[in-house]
């Protein structure tokens, strides 16, 4: 062996051996990414193929870009795509900054009991599935005995069909994420904020700052590193929104409005097993999302952030 490469490879070794026990705890999390996300991307191949379970991936047809061009030229593909498009920025103009909020407000609490006390009831509705979710949603918005049209009707009111109603959906939609997701969403926040020097807050009372000015002047710069990179990877997901949630929620009458990729790749691939043209969506998907991720970290690099990469 080249002697020149055994001095390169010790500290390698010796770094191996020193950080052992924290190389084992990051490897289920390793072996989880390469076998969930890694491995499956072999069968990407197919979306350039006229799959065929029976001949399996070797022996299918190639056929190029076509399932590509027959997605762009599908007359749903502009309705999926804005349908997607729409309910990822509601989530990111209503949704994203509560979980910042959340956790400037619970820094704010002197009480600890109190403040682990609210920690934990806003935690709670994440340990819910979305069937748990929207099924309460059902039970309160249901035009027949449900609890929001029958306080409607106690008050004079018409009773309302949310359910059925194309207006409703996407509100109905991001208020559910925000009361099942706001919460859980706060923990990465409160570990930012619980790195902010104290000595940080110390300088900033003996120049005058009441609390409001800590948390504007102190708290959120410090922070400021993790909201950008959670953004990033909040935009890598521009369409990638989920499919149980919405699948739960679409219905014949608001599917205009409802139906996103996510849920067409399940009709397509599943139910009607075009399995290439599935796989074809999912890889537009994915490379949309590589996209944004890079242009996102690019704009941040831009403007002095550090980005993730």
């Amino acid at each position: 062996m080249n002697e020149s490469v055994l001095p390169r490879r010790r500290p390698i070794i010796d770094n191996l051996i020193r950080n052992r026990w924290i190389y084992l705890m990051i490897l289920p999390g390793l072996l989880y990414i390469i076998v969930y996300k890694y491995i499956p991307m072999y069968g990407l191949i197919i979306s350039f193929q006229n799959y065929k379970p029976y001949k399996g991936i070797s022996g299918s047809e190639w056929v190029g870009l076509e399932h590509f061009e027959r997605l762009f030229a599908s007359p749903d593909f502009w309705m999926i795509f804005s349908n997607t498009l729409i309910l990822f920025a509601l989530q990111l103009v209503f949704y994203f900054p509560i979980p910042i909020v959340l956790a400037l407000m619970l820094n704010e609490v002197r009480s600890k009991l109190y403040q682990r006390t609210i920690q934990s009831l806003i935690y709670l509705p994440h340990f819910m599935s979305w069937v748990v979710v929207v099924s309460i949603s059902y039970v309160l918005l249901t035009l027949d005995g449900g609890l929001i049209n029958g306080l409607l009707a106690s008050m004079g009111f018409e009773k309302m069909n949310f359910l059925l109603s194309e207006g409703w959906l996407r509100p109905m939609y991001i208020v559910q994420v925000i009361w099942r997701e706001a919460g859980w969403g706060t923990i990465i926040f409160l570990a930012a904020i619980a790195a902010v020097d104290p000595q940080l807050y110390e300088a900033a009372k003996m120049d005058g700052a009441n609390r409001f000015r800590q948390m504007w002047h102190v708290t959120l710069p410090a922070i400021r590193n993790v909201i950008v990179i959670l953004l990033i990877l909040k935009i890598g997901d521009i369409l990638e929104l989920g499919f149980e949630h919405i699948y739960l929620l679409l219905n014949s009458t608001n599917r205009q409005v409802a139906e996103i990729f996510d849920t067409y790749v399940y009709v397509a691939g599943i139910l009607q097993g075009q399995y290439s043209y599935a796989t074809a969506i999912g890889f537009f998907k994915g490379f949309v999302g590589l996209v944004m991720v890079m242009f996102a970290n690019w704009l941040a690099k831009r403007y002095g952030e550090d980005g993730i990469y």
